[in-house]
């Protein structure tokens, strides 16, 4: 037996590069994953395991019963002699990891190999590897993952069979029991041992090229990470040379560069005395990536170089997609061709992947930005011209008679104009300089009205460093005197408070007007209404900037009773810090 049994272990070491060659194929990842296989991928799977126990056959011993020796490699038997071979590993490792079909299949191409060599074996043998196949399927777990005992007890499970059916099948019946007692346990160990190494080697290999991945995405990750406060800038020179120079100090590469879609944006490395930014592109790799959108792996010719000691031998050039829109391309340079190994690939094509998503992040913040002045400008133009000209009127009439009066009114309205063009420059503002644009309007509208308006404020002066979006308090105050106070007579008041609580800073904007109807109420500051009194635009910009710009519990509280007036009131975060304008 242990004749026998040591050189079948020596011919295990096929089994070795089996297993490291199978790993290159992506169908067998698919059956690793467990992924659903396509038709095509299912015939490939048959094939190659098929062809493995083909493979096993060949390299397996021969002996012969009339002579009762070994041979070397089997080719062609004669009728006396049969095959101690390791041909059911890969049919054991088709089932395992493809299920009944693709064992079913792999035995049967295996089991027909071995019956055209001949042998007094050859059909029991046959049948054998299509029952290795049904066994080997029978223990396929499409969702758990296989395990060195199972493998080792499935292999030598098969091999049992094997034997039972030559005893059962093979003539003459005392060639058959002699072949069984003299190859039999040697086939059944190694064939159990040889299952479990193919499985150990097969998981050994992907598990290291999975931390392998896995440290190039989070080296992927890290670079992405360091280069986001440049792409959100958006694609430019700038943006890119300095997204180029910390991929270069952290890749080991002989150059990286960036470009647009017809432009070298960045070069940082070898060969940037030639290549350099604002070049038009020439290469036509690149031009392939930008209009297709998929990774090239270029070669030298491909580069298109025309300087004669160009160190850059090969690149890879991956693009660089705004939803789903190629606008530039993501190019690491190497020597040769040699350097581009998968490793790099994968690297490549995660970041590219990342960096375009910097670039959308970018575009989506450019736009929300346009976005908010957009409504600081609809705000703006909510200043009804009527304003404008009635400020203009009460000044001419405070001329002769109020002189001082008059200038003072001109100063707030001067100040109150240059507060609503400087707000489209600025993201925050400070609670003391929103309060002052509000004087300024409330002084001209004071003056409008005579003494039929009084304005009191109820300030908290620790609170006026804090920070709030310009446009915000004004609005309100001028919501309450164009639908609250409006139609009454007089004694028209409103009253502005600035508290700190618990919650942050508590700003309220009461008044003693008309009130709102409560189905007019409904809604208002949460989308715009169909009315002949207003839209509520007004109240729905300043409610959706406060819920953007400090959160949802900034949001506007509208509480209002008709006849009795009005008070809106929101809530913002404060810190005890000098607001950075």
């Amino acid at each position: 037996m242990f004749e026998l049994f040591l050189p079948m272990l020596e011919r295990l070491g096929i089994i070795v590069t089996v297993a490291f060659i199978i790993t290159r194929f992506r169908f067998f990842r698919e059956l690793i994953d467990r992924k659903t296989l396509d038709a095509k991928d299912r015939y490939m799977a048959i094939g190659f395991f098929g062809l493995f126990g083909i493979i096993g056959t060949y390299t397996g011993i021969t002996y012969d019963m009339s002579t009762l020796e070994f041979g070397s490699w089997a080719t062609g038997l004669a009728n006396s002699e049969a095959i101690a071979n390791s041909r059911v590993i890969g049919i054991v490792a088709a089932g395992l990891f493809g299920g009944y079909r693709i064992g079913v299949g792999a035995g049967v191409i295996a089991g027909l190999h071995r019956f055209s060599l001949g042998g007094f074996t050859g059909f029991a043998c046959g049948i054998s590897a299509v029952v290795a196949g049904i066994i080997s399927g029978f223990f396929h777990k499409k969702d758990q993952p296989l395990k060195l005992k199972t493998a080792l007890f499935i292999g030598a499970l098969a091999e049992t069979v094997q034997m039972g059916i030559i005893l059962g099948v093979a003539k003459p019946f005392s060639q058959a029991w002699g072949l069984v007692q003299e190859i039999g346990m040697p086939m059944i160990l190694a064939n159990g041992l040889g299952s479990a190494l193919f499985l150990l080697i097969i998981r050994n290999v992907l598990n290291e090229e999975e931390k392998a991945g896995a440290i190039q995405a989070q080296k992927a990750l890290k670079l992405a990470e360091s280069t986001i406060s440049y792409l959100r800038k958006g694609l430019t020179e700038d943006s890119a040379k300095k997204v180029c120079q910390i991929i270069y100090d952290e890749v080991q590469v002989s150059a990286i560069s960036m470009t647009d879609d017809h432009k070298i944006l960045a070069h940082v490395g070898q060969a940037d005395d030639h290549h350099q930014s604002g070049e038009h592109i020439q290469t036509k790799a690149t031009k392939q990536v930008i209009e297709l959108g998929e990774m090239v792996v270029a070669g030298h010719d491909d580069i298109n170089c025309k300087h004669e000691d160009c160190p850059l031998g090969a690149a890879v050039i991956a693009p660089l997609k705004r939803r789903k829109e190629v606008v530039g391309t993501l190019k690491f340079y190497v020597r040769s061709e040699k350097e581009v190994s998968n490793v790099l690939l994968e690297l490549i094509q995660g970041l590219s992947a990342l960096l375009g998503q910097q670039l959308e992040i970018a575009e989506a913040e450019k736009a929300q930005e346009l976005a908010r002045e957009a409504e600081v400008k609809a705000l703006q133009a909510q200043v009804n011209p009527h304003f404008l000209f009635n400020s203009l009127n009460v000044t001419v009439s405070l001329i002769r008679t109020q002189p001082d009066r008059a200038r003072s009114l001109l100063i707030a309205l001067s100040k109150f104009f240059r507060q609503n063009l400087g707000a489209t420059t600025k993201k925050w503002t400070s609670l003391e300089e929103e309060l002052k644009h509000v004087k300024s309007y409330l002084l001209i509208e004071e003056t409008r009205f005579v003494d039929k308006l009084h304005v009191t404020y109820d300030i908290d002066e620790e609170v006026l460093s804090a920070r709030i979006a310009p446009l915000t308090l004004q609005p309100l105050v001028e919501n309450c005197i164009k639908h609250g106070i409006k139609d009454r007579d007089g004694d028209c008041e409103i009253r502005i408070m600035m508290k700190k609580d618990s919650e942050g800073v508590r700003i309220s904007v009461v008044d003693n007007g008309s009130g709102i109807t409560k189905t007019r109420l409904e809604g208002l500051g949460d989308q715009e209404v169909d009315s002949k009194k207003g839209t509520g635009l007004g109240l729905y910009n300043v409610n959706s900037r406060l819920r953007h710009m400090h959160g949802t519990k900034a949001k506007l509280q509208i509480e209002s009773e008709e006849g009795k007036g009005t008070t809106i009131s929101f809530v913002i975060p404060f810190h005890n810090k000098e607001v950075s304008l």
